[in-house]
């Protein structure tokens, strides 16, 4: 019998998919799941859903700092209690250059999207999505030859038509906003879910036990 599939569709600037990203991870909920995880652009994808960013929306930002701080504590996310400085901050670049290590080092894509999610949700510092700093987390992640030929090939136009069109796929999947979950159950059903308070719902159509983790409980 085939492993149930998740896909999770991210963007390093969005805090609701570095808390979907860290409990796909972490949790033993998820520990029989195939995972990838596919790093798209969500200003671009609410350009296509015609959907206003949340910080435009009257009281929205509001209440997007109290979900984040209640789900991040929930599931044990390191998270920073204040609103990073610079946030919302342009993520084309970082997000352009995970495009092309999830193309030519698909073995280190998690580790450098754990660091970068660290950097940027639990130090607070948003400044690591321009190039100067995330080359630097290259170098240390993969060294000096690996980094020098993403910075050669990071302005190319074909990196960025993969970060395009990974943000097209999501959007076809049925995506709006982040996280989005493209799931396949065992019998090989597939339905899309949005945002961390459908992961009860998620874990139900992949027929996962929720029991294994308790932070699950209020999702039930």
């Amino acid at each position: 019998m085939a492993s149930p599939r998740i896909t999770l569709y991210f963007d390093i600037g969005s805090p609701f998919s570095q808390i979907g990203f860290h409990i796909l991870r972490n949790s033993p909920v998820f520990s029989k799941c195939q995972i990838d995880y596919v790093p798209v652009l969500l200003r671009d994808l609410f350009q296509k859903c015609n959907n206003t960013p949340p910080i435009a929306v009257k009281n929205k930002l509001q209440w997007i700092q109290r979900e984040r701080l209640y789900w991040g504590h929930r599931f044990g996310v390191p998270i920073t209690d204040a609103v990073p400085e610079g946030f919302p901050a342009s993520t084309i670049d970082i997000q352009t250059a995970l495009c092309l290590i999830a193309k030519e080092l698909p073995e280190k894509l998690v580790s450098v999207v754990e660091k970068f999610y660290h950097i940027f949700w639990a130090e607070a510092d948003t400044k690591i999505a321009t190039p100067e700093r995330f080359f630097a987390v290259f170098e240390n992640e993969l060294g000096e030859e690996a980094t020098k030929k993403i910075q050669n090939t990071l302005t190319t136009s074909d990196m960025k038509a993969i970060l395009l069109e990974n943000t097209q796929r999501a959007f076809d999947s049925g995506a709006f906003g982040l996280p989005w979950f493209e799931c396949v159950n065992t019998d090989g059903d597939q339905e899309g879910f949005w945002g961390i308070d459908h992961l009860g719902r998620l874990a139900d159509f992949l027929q996962l036990d929720t029991s294994l983790d308790q932070s699950f409980r209020v999702l039930l």
